[in-house]
């Protein structure tokens, strides 16, 4: 865990606001947007590197929304939240772009532990993309 910026979508607010606010107990920086459309708007304006998002929303779904999140910001991890079990979207999430799909109500630790692995691994893309010998 570090200064990573956290985005929550979701078209539930009650789920925005506790997730915020028990991520932010464990020292995570979140903001919150209620559909696709608003996260593309908060994303031009203000960098995130991890974006937890709904599946089903109204305006701009999170399938729309990622792949647009996935061509304009490609080093951003999207983990999909989703009430329902659908195995053949959680694959086209994937092959798409997504860094995780879990089921809502999410676990908070597993949600945590995504998070954990989504940092790191975008902190070795960034060491992999810069020159050897460099210092960030």
């Amino acid at each position: 865990m570090g200064t990573e910026r956290i985005l929550l979508v979701d078209d539930e607010p009650d789920v925005t606001r506790i997730l915020t606010k028990r991520l932010g107990k464990r020292g995570y920086t979140c903001a919150a947007a209620g559909n696709g459309q608003e996260a593309l708007d908060m994303m031009a304006k203000g960098a995130f590197e991890l974006v937890v998002m709904d599946v089903k929303m109204p305006v701009l779904d999170g399938m729309a929304a990622l792949q647009r999140i996935h061509s304009q910001w490609p080093r951003t991890k999207v983990i999909l939240l989703s009430g329902h079990a659908d195995m053949q979207l959680a694959v086209q999430a994937m092959s798409q772009g997504a860094f995780g799909y879990l089921m809502k109500p999410v676990d908070l630790d597993e949600l945590i532990f995504k998070l954990e692995d989504a940092v790191t691994q975008s902190r070795l893309e960034g060491e992999a993309a810069s020159p050897r010998g460099a210092k960030p």
